[in-house]
């Protein structure tokens, strides 16, 4: 089954480029509501799912005690942009569990802050791994390995007890079963497992409205949610479309991006999940989608998108970016 087309980019009067991908709309009971596409085929969804694996991470009681709170919570969940206050806070985590970044097995990049990193270049600085956007997640775990008395070292390996708890997190949550054949690595080296989109969207339906959890567990995913909420800068970043979103449709609007065009989240007031994966990757047509999706039920997301018309060089309006007559029949049904 060769999925969609979804996002159309027009020049002219001609359609210049598309992308095809596969979006799934559920219900926390798992009833797919709208889709378009492939949505049992796995796929790798990359940092999309960190607020799900840091459902262990405030389950085992960690968060109290090394006395965290939202904030921490939130850059676990999040793909921060590397900025000052994002390392700031994961070392401070590192610190109050008696660690340091050299703990971290994520690697290291560049901010994806430009000014962050133009301020470092300037400086002579180098990034550390504290930069890496990952390294909230990866502090969790590591906050939730020591609190249980496991060891520091290897975290990030598919059989360590941190990884085997978040891969059984996550097939509880998505009802798919991860076996070794779709098991891959993700770009900070934990383990990524490919799962359904339509799996993942019945996941974040579950985390943003805690239906069907035992208390416990849906006690953690309400923190989870609330946190990002709370504070949607650490999920991202200065720009980023996460941060826009949630910071003016917090409580009503759950989402998390991922590479290669990944998108997943959750509209708690109507009570549903959703997920996308753009076949070809890219992000322009992932943010897209997930905008024209959210505008369908709350039309003031559609200002805090990307921009819809296309410019070039000199400011001309030259095409636009627009959904695809399938992505709108879709979203039709919400």
């Amino acid at each position: 089954m060769r999925n969609p087309i979804l996002i159309e980019l027009t020049r002219g009067r001609l359609v210049e480029s598309v992308h095809r991908g596969a979006v799934a709309i559920v219900q926390a009971g798992g009833e797919v509501v709208a889709s378009a596409g492939n949505v049992a085929a796995p796929v790798f969804p990359r940092s999309a799912i960190k607020g799900l694996q840091a459902l262990s991470f405030v389950q085992s009681g960690a968060v109290e005690r090394w006395g965290f709170g939202e904030a921490e919570i939130a850059i676990a969940c999040g793909s921060h942009s590397g900025t000052a206050r994002h390392a700031g806070l994961v070392e401070a985590m590192l610190g109050r569990v008696g660690l340091t970044a050299a703990a971290l097995g994520c690697g290291v990049h560049e901010p994806m802050d430009a000014a962050t990193a133009r301020k470092m270049i300037r400086a002579g600085a180098e990034p550390t791994a504290l930069n890496h956007n990952c390294s909230g997640k990866h502090a969790a775990m590591l906050a939730t390995a020591v609190h249980l008395g496991e060891p520091a070292d290897g975290y990030w390996r598919p059989e360590h007890p941190v990884q085997v708890r978040i891969r059984a997190v996550l097939e509880a949550m998505t009802g798919a079963a991860l076996t070794a054949d779709v098991r891959g690595i993700d770009g900070c080296s934990v383990p990524n497992w490919a799962m359904p989109p339509a799996g993942l969207a019945r996941a974040f339906a579950r985390l943003a409205m805690g239906e069907g959890l035992e208390a416990t567990q849906a006690a953690a995913c309400r923190r989870i949610a609330k946190a990002c909420w709370a504070h949607p800068e650490l999920v991202a970043g200065p720009g980023r479309l996460d941060t826009r979103v949630m910071g003016s449709l917090g409580g009503r609007v759950l989402m998390k991006s991922g590479a290669e065009g990944v998108y997943c989240g959750a509209l708690p007031e109507r009570g549903l999940g959703f997920a996308l994966k753009i076949d070809d990757g890219a992000k322009r047509a992932a943010e897209a989608v997930v905008t024209e999706l959210i505008a369908r039920v709350y039309p003031e997301a559609r200002t805090l998108g990307p921009e819809a018309r296309i410019t070039n060089w000199r400011g001309l309006a030259v095409g636009e970016v627009r959904a695809s007559a399938a992505l709108a029949t879709t979203l039709e049904l919400l």
